[in-house]
This record gives structure tokens, C-alpha cells and sequence, in this order.
């Protein structure tokens, strides 16, 4: 699986991904930056966290109208993977490329730290960190039960750090090949990092990366 990692002017873990991609795991890695059009042919397109454009008006509200978020809608429209972590998922949350809104944490406190998760699909518990202001996901009541009810919510906090809607730290879109997550998998991908738990999230993310 090739893998093409954007780069907004202020992402700041999109060399953490690609180190994780292209030396931890082996994978076939490139940069697109933001003004191109062309994602070079890649399988995956991953969003990474930072702070796009300075958070400047609102997260990701001014990077979804980068150039290449059109590429990145006509990857996702063909049913190729696209991942944003963070930075990334609210991006893809502005762009309508997955439902709800990243809001202020409930604390109104920045938060970095590692926290407990659930990944849905084997209630398997994850220590991966997280990293943000606006990490608390809303959507309203009929949207939140669509996702319970077609399963797209795949990661969970066990304990709750931001105020997040039921919990929630990941969805997917109905078609199950655009993933939007709060944790940074990319900052625990090793073990001197403290935890290679990062490393099951990318796995599960991606299916085709070898176990």
C-alpha cells in the first residue's frame, strides 16, 4: 500500500507519520503538499494533526478549501483510504467528508497526554495519546444514532477527556473507507516512545499493512 501524507502550511506530525509509515513499518511513503492537485498515484491519503493554516478562523475550517482537498474527495468519492488524525479529522469533519464538528474540550484546557481507548470492533483497550484543544466531537442526536446503528464508530474513550458525544474518538463514513480520529497512533508506534499500541490503530486503519 502506498501511502501520501498532506502537508497544510502548520502540520506538525506529518514527519512523525511518515517516519512511522516508511521506517517502522516499511510502507511506500510520499508528501503532497497542499497547493497540488496530483496525490502521485497513492492507495492511502492521510490528513495529519497540527494546526492548518493556524487554526486561524476555526480547526480545518481554511485547509478544506485547499487545492488538494479536491483530490483528496475524488480518492475518497473512488472508495480509497483517506485517514485524518487530529488536525486531520477535523478537516475531514469541515469538508463533509464525515459527519459531526470537533469543538472546544469540555475543560476549554488544551490536553496532551496518553489516554485510554476502545477499539469497537474487538473491545481491545489502546494507550495512545491525544493531543488538542478542539477535540470534542458533537453531532446532533439522529446523526449520532446512525453511527451506533451502522457501527461507524470504531474508537471509543474509556475515560472521557474532552466531553466527546458517547465517548466517541474515531468514525468512519458509511462506505468504511474514510477514518477520523483524535488519538495520535503516530506517537506511539514504538517502544521508546512508551507504547506500540499506535501501531494496532495504523494496522487496523489500513487492513492491508502486514501483521
Amino acid at each position: 500500500m502506498k501511502f501520501g501524507i498532506v502537508v497544510f502550511p502548520g502540520s506538525n506530525c506529518d514527519h512523525d507519520c511518515e517516519h512511522v509509515l516508511k521506517v517502522v513499518l516499511k510502507q511506500p511513503t510520499e508528501t503532497v503538499w497542499h497547493k497540488e492537485s496530483d496525490l502521485k498515484g497513492v492507495d492511502c491519503v492521510i490528513l495529519p494533526g497540527g494546526f492548518s493554516y493556524g487554526d486561524y478562523l476555526r480547526t480545518g475550517a481554511i485547509a478544506r478549501f485547499s487545492p488538494v482537498m479536491e483530490a483528496v474527495k475524488k480518492h475518497a468519492a473512488a472508495g480509497k483510504r483517506v485517514i485524518g488524525i487530529c488536525n486531520g479529522f477535523q478537516i475531514l469533519c469541515e469538508a463533509g467528508l464525515l459527519p459531526g464538528a470537533l469543538m472546544r474540550n469540555r475543560s476549554l484546557k488544551f490536553i496532551c497526554r496518553h489516554v485510554d481507548l476502545r477499539l469497537e470492533s474487538t473491545g481491545e483497550r489502546l494507550s495512545v495519546p491525544i493531543a488538542h484543544g478542539e477535540g470534542n466531537y458533537y453531532a446532533d442526536e439522529r446523526t449520532l444514532d446512525e453511527l451506533e446503528t451502522n457501527k461507524q464508530v470504531f474508537l471509543r474513550y474509556v475515560d472521557n477527556p474532552n466531553g466527546s458525544a458517547r465517548d466517541i474518538a474515531g468514525i468512519r463514513n458509511k462506505a468504511g473507507n474514510v477514518f477520523g480520529l483524535m488519538p495520535h497512533p503516530e506517537r506511539a508506534s514504538e517502544i521508546e516512545l512508551g507504547s506500540t499500541d499506535g501501531l494496532k490503530l495504523f494496522r487496523f486503519l489500513t487492513e492491508k499493512i502486514p501483521r
